[in-house]
């Protein structure tokens, strides 16, 4: 057995371990420091790629800036050069010339006066002016590829008739005039008005070689720049960015980052239009590749130190507080546990609710104790009650009383009556022993009872009558033996016989709500005096004063009471109304359980 018993604990002792709070704490903890150092890594990760995406932003933004200003301004010089070759008397006279005077040698002489002109500036390629009926001169001697149909398209020209003589940058003469070999050029073009009608006289495109641009990029000193045409023209730098912008809304003055990943690395892409002109400029700047905030670094480090020291000390503030005094509150119950028996514990625990749970244990635990001896020592006074009814019940009187009775019938009325007597005196028994029964049927005990009266008239003849009045659905409820019969026996000897007239003994029986059941016994004797009754419900709670009511001959009612009251647990079971001289009722209530219940 003990045996047994050692492997039942060494099996509870590991089930303890396996879900033991310390283990799911460790585990949860160890879950929290791998979390948060995942968590953090993964943010530090997130920063720092942010950090390098940011920094090439910045440093994209600034190279386009600094080169579209310089692009701009350089323009803009070029632009107030186009005013100066308008000027030029001998570009003027070409214009105003009529078409039969147009020769090889005015042609000539006009082209060396505009190259006397671009003597002043660097880097123009060459100035085309058309006049009104599409004769131009160039000054160029480089061979063009000409897009008559282009040149056919009023489209060709009709921004620049809107700007009313402002400036118009384009690409290659808004794409009519292209070099057979070359790189491409920007154009000014613009207007040309006379000074006194302001009647339009042509148009005049000064185009400046790209040179230009090579020379921006060069002062900022970087392979990763690139100037093209809104038309996909690459105009300078590396011509390999053009491939990003493919099918791109390239109309944006705002810069727009794009970021790809290659084989050599990560790279984000920048451009811009710059301003009333159709060039963009681009710039490719490698992710990571530039300088990031050490600060950054360091807050994330000292983030991550903080939340791995509060982990530490939220474990061990856990372990101290919370999972050691519960692993010894538990370790002080199993001693009780070994012990066989149920002791306070007195180790110290903290002032939480560890220490609330010690005291709610030992709380208990005296509760128990005390439930335990009140419970021994209800049951023993139901056993003493118990044993003095069948001690009062199995008195020698009686039974000679029914047999003298048997005796003087047998001599008056013969065997059949003698036969019936004894029989109902062999029920009696039957049902008043009830197999050892502690608890019967109200339909046993309601025969028991009519037994009982079944004898008692036959000693004292007309004098007792009973009735009853039971409800079918009480007769199967279960209550405790014995407590009518008692009552009864009270009713004949100390009420209808001292009262010295026939009497009437009643029963009732009913359901009531809140699953009560009510019992009523009333007879037409004597009555009770209020004092009487006062004395008997007083000895139900207060047992100093049991004694007096024994030996008043009272005892059947109040040990009745009593049981019923240890029966319920609860001491509001009866009810006494009396009239002195006219009815004593008694009234019990009962738990209604039916056959087979448990409790």
């Amino acid at each position: 057995m003990s045996a047994m018993r050692e492997n039942e604990d060494n099996k509870n002792t590991g089930s303890f371990k396996k879900g033991s709070i310390t283990r799911g704490l460790r585990a949860i903890m160890l879950c929290m420091v791998v979390l948060v150092a995942v968590s953090f890594f993964a943010s530090a990760h997130f920063l720092v790629r942010r950090e390098q995406r940011q920094t090439a932003g910045r440093e994209a933004e600034a190279a386009l800036n600094s080169l579209s200003e310089s692009i701009y301004s350089d323009i803009n010089r070029y632009r107030e050069f186009s005013r100066l070759l308008m000027l030029d008397q001998g570009l003027r006279d070409y214009l105003w010339a009529d078409a039969e005077d147009i020769d090889l040698g005015f042609t000539n002489t006009t082209r060396y006066s505009i190259l006397s002109v671009l003597n002043v500036t660097t880097m123009v390629d060459s100035v085309i002016v058309f006049r009104n009926d599409g004769i131009f001169v160039n000054s160029s001697r480089d061979q063009y590829i000409i897009d008559h149909d282009r040149m056919d398209d009023p489209e060709w020209t009709r921004e620049i008739l809107e700007q009313m003589g402002g400036t118009v940058i384009s690409i290659n003469c808004n794409q009519a005039f292209t070099k057979a070999k070359g790189r491409p050029y920007v154009s000014v073009g613009r207007a040309v008005y006379d000074i006194s009608t302001q009647e339009k006289l042509g148009i005049l495109f000064l185009n400046i070689s790209s040179i230009f641009l090579d020379r921006d990029i060069t002062l900022l000193g970087s392979d990763d720049l690139m100037v093209m045409g809104e038309d996909g023209t690459v105009l300078a730098g590396n011509a390999a960015l053009s491939d990003v912008l493919q099918g791109r809304d390239l109309s944006n003055t705002e810069i727009t980052h794009l970021r790809k990943n290659g084989r050599e690395g990560r790279f984000l892409y920048s451009y811009r239009r710059i301003d009333n002109t159709p060039l963009l400029v681009v710039r490719r700047t490698q992710i990571g590749s530039g300088f990031m905030m050490v600060e950054t670094i360091w807050v994330i480090l000292c983030l991550l130190l903080v939340y791995v020291i509060f982990a530490v000390v939220a474990g061990a503030y856990i372990t101290g507080r919370v999972t050691g005094p519960v692993l010894q509150l538990a370790s002080s119950m199993r001693k009780n546990k070994e012990k066989g028996r149920l002791d306070e514990i007195t180790e110290e625990m903290p002032a939480n609710e560890i220490g609330v749970l010690k005291d709610s244990y030992n709380g208990m635990v005296e509760r128990i104790n005390i439930l335990h001896e009140k419970n021994l020592e209800n049951e023993q006074i139901i056993r003493k009650a118990e044993m003095r009814v069948l001690h009062e019940q199995i008195k020698p009187h009686f039974l000679y009383n029914s047999l003298e009775t048997i005796g003087s019938m047998a001599m008056e009325s013969g065997a059949e009556d003698v036969h019936t007597a004894l029989e109902t005196l062999g029920s009696f028994y039957r049902n008043f022993l009830s197999k050892g029964d502690r608890e019967i049927p109200l339909e046993r005990e309601i025969n028991i009872v009519k037994d009982y009266l079944s004898l008692q008239k036959l000693r004292y003849g007309d004098i007792i009558e009973d009735e009853y009045d039971i409800a079918p659905e009480a007769l199967d409820c279960m209550i405790p033996k014995l407590i009518l019969q008692p009552i009864v026996e009270n009713s004949i000897y100390h009420g209808i016989r001292m009262k010295g007239e026939r009497g009437l003994i009643v029963i009732t029986a009913r359901l009531e709500e809140w699953a009560e059941l009510h019992i009523y016994i009333r007879d037409t004797g004597i009555g009770m005096e209020p004092e009487k009754i006062e004395s008997v419900l007083d000895a139900v709670t207060n047992p100093e004063t049991a004694e007096q009511v024994d030996h008043g001959g009272s005892f059947g009612l109040w040990g009745t009471i009593e049981r019923i009251r240890r029966y319920c647990g609860t001491d509001d079971v009866v009810r006494i109304r009396s009239e002195v001289g006219e009815y004593t009722e008694i009234e019990f209530i009962l738990p209604v359980k039916h056959k087979g219940f448990r409790g």
